[in-house]
């Protein structure tokens, strides 16, 4: 019997209140490492689709609903920046896992009156009545800032980011970019596939007592219904958020700060025992910056500084840079082994020298210079495994959702929007619908660190937009999410277009790595060789070759990232999605 005849003749009865195998934990057929993808008649047979092309914008997301409002501001003659800022509210809504109003945005913006990248900093503060010695006194058992609660929250940027744009670029009322994401919240949307396995995941992480959460009773009020939490397909509403939205709309971006919402964020802070207030709030501003960059072979890769961990997508480039990646092959253990010791060699600068340059002035230029990468990448060898690892000495002067969006005037924005952990700190204000981040986790606790823990300091962060240009034009608007992932995905996705001739949506689908291991920002050292994440569409013969060189592999899903791009072509526009996530690209 067909398809469509067996679900027109079976009875309501059989289907109502059942959803299909759909899940990691419902479908006993979803781990068959025998099976591929079905194979496409053009193109790389391992891609998901090709991408999406259109003449006078585009836009990709992670969630479906917001690449439809973004298509539909811009057509509404919209700004890329309205555009982005409506779907980066439905993304609050719709893919809580990894964004909202409780989080900080960091964005790259091509503007094309001023033929340049700029670069916007919206991270937040930490709390100014939360001493050193106060998150000492509650450190963990590895004297590091616990992952959860009160003590690992910052002020959140977002809604004063959103609104730094939308001042400088945006061409639509303010009120109207928050009216598709405050109709979802009210009437409800199907929730996707990765914010079901997710919130379920966070449900149960929440509710362990070694997090020393403060509370939970308002995220289990939003999202435990029933005793569980919604799974795919079912409809979500969020009417909390959805006033929220309403309040930020009808009263500017600084009602966040200064209004009601500040006022209710206090209140509860004090009611839970924590230490953000209103001043903490008020005294927030985003920054625009200077974008840094380096040329890969002929290509401009543009990257924000620190606090943010820009410049480690940048370094590890220009180390590969001194390596025939090409002549290598695409997917060999010898391209994957010298990309691997690159991201090692980045990442413990990162460690070192990454800081709010408000505390700590970062050697970003010698960082960068091509001298230095030469040196660096002298350390690697093609026969075995660098170790130990240790960070330049330098001169004396010493988890997110990414989208992107371009308009018809050829601007385009690469923005990436975080509560960092997941869904962030497992707090949630009384009554308005959005988690706090807990960003404030990768502060250092260790006297002299450049990155260690003071009222009022940005933390390192993990969120990076990334940006392309060539010879003075824009080329690409790109993000990999996911915590320490994003720099080694923005690398991978760099040299497998540039090196190996990908197409846009081809390159989000290839198989990446992840190395995981190493020094973190936050004085933690982890194991030095790590462990080297493979997906297992890296050929066995690669898999075998990269062990027997000494790397320690393994194959954990979840950890490899996602992808949003935007690549612009004379005259058009061709936008690319992670096929790991839920989201859409479309262009017009």
């Amino acid at each position: 019997m067909r398809r469509r005849t067996f679900l027109a003749a079976a009875p309501a009865t059989a289907l109502a209140g059942r959803a299909f195998a759909t899940s990691r934990r419902e479908n006993p057929n979803r781990d068959r490492p025998d099976v591929r993808g079905g194979d496409r008649i053009d193109g790389a047979t391992w891609a998901s689709r090709s991408a999406a092309w259109g003449l006078h914008g585009a836009a990709a997301t992670a969630h479906p609903l917001a690449t439809q409002a973004a298509i539909e501001m811009l057509k509404a003659g919209g700004s890329a920046v309205d555009a982005a800022i409506c779907a980066n509210a439905i993304l609050g809504f719709g893919e809580p896992i990894s964004c909202g109003i409780g989080g900080d945005c960091f964005a790259l913006v091509w503007d094309p009156k001023a033929r340049k990248v700029l670069g916007l900093n919206g991270s937040g503060r930490s709390p100014r009545g939360l001493s050193l010695a106060e998150q000492r006194r509650r450190a963990n058992d590895k004297s590091l800032i616990n992952s959860f609660g009160a003590v690992s929250v910052s002020v959140p940027g977002a809604v004063d980011a959103w609104q730094t744009l939308h001042q400088r670029f945006g061409k639509l009322p303010w009120k109207d970019l928050f009216g598709p994401a405050i109709h979802h919240a009210e009437d409800g949307a199907p929730v996707v596939q990765n914010v079901a396995f997710y919130v379920g995941a966070y449900e149960r992480t929440f509710a362990k007592p070694e997090n020393h959460i403060e509370e939970t009773d308002n995220f289990r009020g939003l999202w435990v219904k029933d005793g569980r939490t919604p799974r795919e397909g079912e409809i979500f509403r969020n009417p909390q958020l959805a006033q929220t939205y309403r309040l930020i709309a009808e009263g500017g971006g600084r009602a966040f700060y200064e209004g009601e919402i500040a006022q209710t964020i206090e209140r509860y802070f004090k009611r839970i025992g924590g230490w953000m207030t209103r001043a903490d709030l008020a005294a927030h501003h985003s920054e625009w910056v200077e974008p840094a960059s380096i040329n890969y072979r002929g290509v401009d890769v543009w990257g924000l500084p620190p606090n943010s961990q820009g410049l480690a997508t940048l370094q590890a480039l220009k180390m590969m840079e001194q390596f025939d990646l090409r002549g290598m092959g695409f997917q060999s253990a010898a391209a994957i082994h010298h990309g691997v010791e690159a991201k090692r060699l980045a990442f413990e600068d990162r460690a070192r020298f990454y800081a709010d340059p408000d505390f700590y002035k970062a050697p970003i230029e010698w960082l960068l210079s091509a001298d230095y990468a030469k040196a660096r990448a002298r350390l690697i060898r093609p026969d075995r495994i660098l170790t130990p690892v240790h960070p330049g000495q330098a001169p004396g002067h010493g988890d997110t959702t990414y989208f992107t969006v371009a308009d018809k005037d050829g601007m385009m924005i690469s923005i990436i929007q975080s509560n960092y952990r997941g869904m962030g700190s497992g707090l949630m204000p009384d009554g308005l619908g959005f988690m706090f981040q807990n960003r404030g986790e990768l502060f250092a606790l260790s006297d002299g660190h450049p990155n260690v823990y003071a009222p009022g300091k940005r933390p390192f962060q993990t969120i990076i937009p990334g940006f392309a240009t060539r010879g003075d034009e824009p080329l690409l608007s790109f993000g990999v999410m996911g915590g320490d992932m994003q720099p080694q995905g923005q690398a991978q996705i760099i040299s497998d277009i540039i090196d190996f001739d990908l197409g846009l949506q081809e390159a989000g689908d290839a198989p990446r790595w992840h190395h995981e291991g190493g020094s973190e920002p936050t004085g933690e050292a982890l194991d030095p060789l790590g462990t080297l994440n493979l997906e297992t569409g890296v050929p066995a013969a690669t898999r075998k070759a990269l062990a027997d060189l000494g790397w320690k592999l393994a194959p954990n899903p979840g950890v490899y990232g996602g992808y949003q791009a935007i690549q612009r072509w004379p005259g058009r526009y061709a936008a690319a999605t992670e096929m790991r996530k839920d989201g859409v690209a479309l262009a017009y």
